[in-house]
């Protein structure tokens, strides 16, 4: 009798974490310390003197991709895009920014930056 209301325990609290683990499967949970939804809005940019495509690994969520956003689109004469999805982040620059500065941006949020390049 005791050993069938174990299981009957953990059944339940196997089923109450599937649901709610299914908004983080659907991308849309807070895996990365996420749940805020403030983002910074993507600076106008009068001109563009280059469009670079960063390669991202360790995105899994809405939230890791609007912590990248916010992370650049901070940055001076940068406009950013990314997708978790993609693994990427397109990156418009309305000067010349180096690179080193725009992984340096990516990295300390505790993703990596497997590459970039010119589009």
């Amino acid at each position: 009798m005791g050993t069938y209301m174990i299981c009957g325990i953990l059944i339940i609290v196997i089923v109450a974490a599937l649901l709610g683990s299914r908004k983080h499967f659907k991308g849309e949970g807070g895996c990365c310390g996420g749940g805020g939804d403030v983002k910074i809005k993507p600076k106008h940019l009068d001109t563009i003197v280059a469009t670079k495509k960063l390669q991202i690994e360790g995105m899994s969520c809405v939230n890791c991709q609007n912590r990248i956003e916010n992370a650049l689109n901070g940055m001076v004469q940068v406009n950013a895009k990314a997708s978790f999805k993609k693994g990427e982040a397109i990156v418009k620059l309305g000067a010349d920014v180096p690179e080193e500065e725009l992984r340096e941006a990516v990295e300390k949020l505790g993703y990596k930056v497997t590459s970039i390049e010119l589009m």
